[in-house]
């Protein structure tokens, strides 16, 4: 089943995790625009949360929804635990393309924004990692 992921920070195309997750699987990637805000963390990566701001990404394209399983090892997410003990959630998000027109759904990986202030987040008003 195809299945569509919005990636804005190591697992972006030329970054750190992307080809050792996506590269060899992906079939389709194209540069999107998300709603909410970006923080930098000083672990190196950055963290998305709910916010009125663009968050720059790509939308990836995968033929087969086992991405979803390394990913969320990658993102420490488990859909049967509590959402405060996940370091992200998984959720459905609008996406968009560069000239704000709608891509539709796509899964991407949300902190809470107690735990960006609990690793000392510093925002990132320009939305792009």
């Amino acid at each position: 089943m195809m299945i569509n992921i919005f990636v804005y920070g190591t697992l972006k195309p030329n970054y750190t995790n992307y080809d050792q997750y996506c590269a060899a699987k992906v079939i389709n990637s194209q540069q999107a625009i998300a709603i909410g805000a970006l923080f930098n963390l000083p672990m190196g990566y950055p963290a998305m949360t709910v916010g009125n701001a663009k968050v720059q990404g790509y939308l990836l394209t995968f033929a087969d929804d086992r991405i979803l399983e390394a990913l969320d090892e990658l993102e420490d997410y488990e859909s049967d635990r509590p959402s405060h003990k996940n370091l992200y959630d998984r959720r459905e998000i609008e996406v968009f393309d560069l000239e704000k027109k709608p891509l539709g759904l796509a899964w991407a990986y949300l902190m809470h924004p107690e735990q960006i202030t609990q690793f000392g987040g510093v925002a990132n008003p320009d939305g792009c990692y």
